[in-house]
C-alpha cells in the first residue's frame, strides 16, 4: 500500500513539474515586453515618488455641448500634453455607457508631447440634462483620469421638451 501511494506521489510530482515549465503558450508571441515604460513608484512603506512619471495636463476636463437635438451625434477632442518626465502610455479610454465612445492615441506620448482624446456622444433616446464620463487608464499616478461631457438634449417631436 505504501509503495502504491509513493509511486502515485512520484508520478503526480513529475506531471506537475513537466507541465509547469511549459512555455509554449507565450502570450507575447515571442516578443519581449519593454519595461522602459513601466514605472511603479509605490513602495511598501507608502512613500511614493512620482517625479519621473508621465503626467496629463488637459486644456479642459469637462466639455458642455450646451443644447443639442435628440438623435444628434456630437464629438469633442480633449487636448492634452504630457508634462511628465517619461513616455505617457494610454491603455484604455472607456465611456460610461454605449452612447459615449472614446478614441485615444495608441502610441506613447513623449515628454512635452501632446495628443487628443476624441469623445463621441450619440443623443438618440436621451432627453434633458445628460452627463457622461470617460475614464482614461494610463501609466500615470493615479492611473485613471476622468473626463466629462454634458449636454441638454432637446426632444424634437413626439415627446415633452425639457427646459
Amino acid at each position: 500500500m505504501k509503495r502504491t501511494l509513493f509511486f502515485f506521489g512520484i508520478v503526480a510530482l513529475a506531471g506537475m513539474l513537466l507541465t509547469s515549465c511549459n512555455n509554449s503558450s507565450n502570450q507575447n508571441s515571442g516578443k519581449p515586453l519593454s519595461t522602459d515604460i513601466v514605472k511603479n513608484p509605490n513602495t511598501a512603506n507608502g512613500d511614493t515618488d512620482t517625479t519621473n512619471l508621465p503626467k496629463f495636463k488637459f486644456d479642459e476636463e469637462i466639455h458642455d455641448f450646451k443644447r443639442i437635438d435628440e438623435g444628434e451625434k456630437v464629438s469633442y477632442g480633449f487636448k492634452f500634453k504630457n508634462v511628465g518626465k517619461s513616455d505617457l502610455v494610454i491603455s484604455d479610454a472607456r465611456g460610461s455607457c454605449g452612447c459615449t465612445i472614446a478614441d485615444y492615441p495608441k502610441t506613447p506620448i513623449p515628454p512635452n508631447g501632446s495628443g487628443v482624446i476624441n469623445v463621441s456622444f450619440n443623443s438618440e433616446g436621451k432627453k434633458g440634462f445628460v452627463s457622461k464620463n470617460v475614464t482614461i487608464t494610463a501609466n500615470t499616478q493615479p492611473n485613471t483620469k476622468v473626463l466629462v461631457i454634458k449636454a441638454q438634449v432637446k426632444v424634437l417631436e413626439g415627446g415633452d421638451e425639457d427646459k
